[in-house]
C-alpha cells in the first residue's frame, strides 16, 4: 500500500548541480551538439555558456593534441566498438595555448551496445599538472641531494673499516662509527619526513589522541634540545593558568613543537620563548625568537615545501614547517607566522580541545 512502512531502510538520492563539480564539464548529445556547460569548464577554456550551448563541439571547443589533429573527430562517438564507453585522460591544447587534459564518457541507450545518446567530457587543469609534476620533480631532486651525503659518508666509513679495521685505534674506530651512526639518523629521519609529507597529501594521516599536556611536552623537547648541547638559559617556557584538558596525538605534538622549536634555534637568535595559554575553545601556543624574523611578503610561503628562507645556516630538507601546518590542520587547528615583540620570528599555533578518539 502506498505510503506505509514495509520495514526498509529509505535512501535518499542527492542531485549535485554541475556548477558545483571541482572539474570542467562539458555535456554534448551524439550528435557534438553542446547541451550544458559548468563554470569550471567556462574558466578553464574562456568559452562562455551562451557561447557554447547549442553549438557544435568541434566549433566553440576545438580541441588538439601535441601534433594538432582535432580530438573530437579522432574521438568518433559513432564509431568503434559499440561496447565502447571510456576515453582516457589526455593533454590538450585550445587554440589560445592553454592546455587541459581532457577525458570522457560515452553514454549509451541501451547501456550496453546502444547508440550514444550523449557524451560528458570532463577536464582539468593543465598548469595545475604541470605544478603538480614539478613538485615532485622538486622532491625527487630534493631526496636525491639530502640521501647521496649521508649514504656516502656511510659507505666511505664502512669500508675504510672494514679495509682497515687493525691499523685504526679504539678511539678512532668510535669517531667513525658515530659518524655512521648520526648518518644513519638523518637518512632515518628524511624517510620518516617523506612519509609524514605523502599522508599529508593523501589524507592518509591518522590521529591517536589521548589527554596531553602541552606544557610538559614542550619541556621534554627544550631538555633534549638542553642535553644535544644547547645552553638552558636560551629557552624560556610560559604556561598560562587553567589551560583546558586537551585531547591530542601526543607524538605529533611532540614534533609540531620539536620542529618549531628547532627552526627557531637553528635560524633566529636570541631567547627562544615558547608561550602557551588558553584561549577558550582550545590552545593557543606561541614559539617566538630574537633573531631578523621573517618578511610580511615571505610570510604566505614559509610551510610550502622545501622553503628554506634566505639564512645562510639553512640546513634541513625544506619540509619542517609543511609537515608542522599539516599536523596541526590535521587536529583542527591553525598556525601562522608574523614578526615578534622582539623583532624575531613568531609561530603561533592553535589547536581545540578535541575529542578522545575511539576509532
Amino acid at each position: 500500500m502506498h505510503g506505509a512502512d514495509d520495514g526498509r531502510e529509505r535512501t535518499s538520492v542527492c542531485v549535485i548541480p554541475i556548477d558545483e563539480l571541482p572539474d570542467g564539464l562539458i555535456v554534448t548529445d551524439g550528435f557534438g551538439r553542446v547541451l550544458a556547460v559548468n563554470r569550471a569548464a567556462v574558466r578553464l577554456t574562456g568559452v562562455s555558456v551562451e557561447r557554447a550551448v547549442g553549438k557544435d563541439m568541434d566549433e566553440v571547443f576545438p580541441f588538439r593534441d601535441h601534433d594538432g589533429r582535432d580530438w573530437w573527430k579522432a574521438l568518433d562517438p559513432d564509431g568503434g566498438l559499440r561496447t565502447r564507453s571510456r576515453v582516457p585522460e589526455r593533454p590538450l591544447h585550445l587554440p589560445g595555448g592553454q592546455e587541459v587534459y581532457v577525458a570522457a564518457r560515452l553514454i549509451r541507450e541501451p547501456a550496453r551496445g546502444g547508440d550514444v545518446a550523449r557524451v560528458a567530457i570532463t577536464l582539468r587543469d593543465g598548469g595545475a599538472r604541470a605544478r603538480l609534476e614539478r613538485s615532485r620533480a622538486d622532491l625527487v631532486s630534493t631526496v636525491a641531494h639530502e640521501l647521496r651525503s649521508p649514504l656516502t659518508s656511510v659507505k666511505g666509513f664502512t669500508a675504510t673499516l672494514l679495509a682497515r679495521w687493525p691499523r685504526f685505534t679504539d678511539e678512532q674506530k668510535l669517531v667513525m662509527l658515530e659518524t655512521v651512526n648520526n648518518d644513519a639518523d638523518r637518512v632515518t629521519r628524511l624517510i620518516t619526513e617523506l612519509l609524514d609529507v605523502s599522508r599529508i597529501e593523501s589524507g592518509r594521516l591518522e590521529l591517536h589522541r589521548q589527554v596531553v599536556d602541552v606544557p610538559a611536552r614542550a619541556r621534554r623537547v627544550i631538555a633534549g634540545r638542553v642535553a644535544a648541547g644547547e645552553p638552558e638559559d636560551r629557552f624560556r617556557l610560559v604556561a598560562g593558568p587553567d589551560l583546558p584538558e586537551m585531547w591530542l596525538d601526543q607524538d605529533k605534538v611532540d614534533q609540531i613543537l620539536g620542529n618549531l622549536i628547532e627552526n627557531a634555534v637553528r635560524h633566529g637568535r636570541g631567547t627562544v620563548t615558547i608561550d602557551i595559554q588558553s584561549v577558550g575553545w582550545g590552545a593557543a601556543v606561541s614559539v617566538r625568537d630574537e633573531g631578523e624574523g621573517i618578511e610580511p611578503e615571505l610570510a604566505p610561503r614559509v610551510f610550502r615545501q622545501f622553503w628554506r628562507g634566505n639564512s645562510r645556516r639553512r640546513g634541513g630538507t625544506g619540509l619542517g614547517l609543511f609537515i608542522v601546518k599539516g599536523l596541526v590542520e590535521a587536529h583542527g587547528g591553525t598556525i601562522t607566522v608574523q614578526r615578534a615583540p622582539e623583532g624575531g620570528a613568531e609561530f603561533r599555533f592553535t589547536v581545540p580541545t578535541g575529542t578522545p578518539d575511539f576509532a
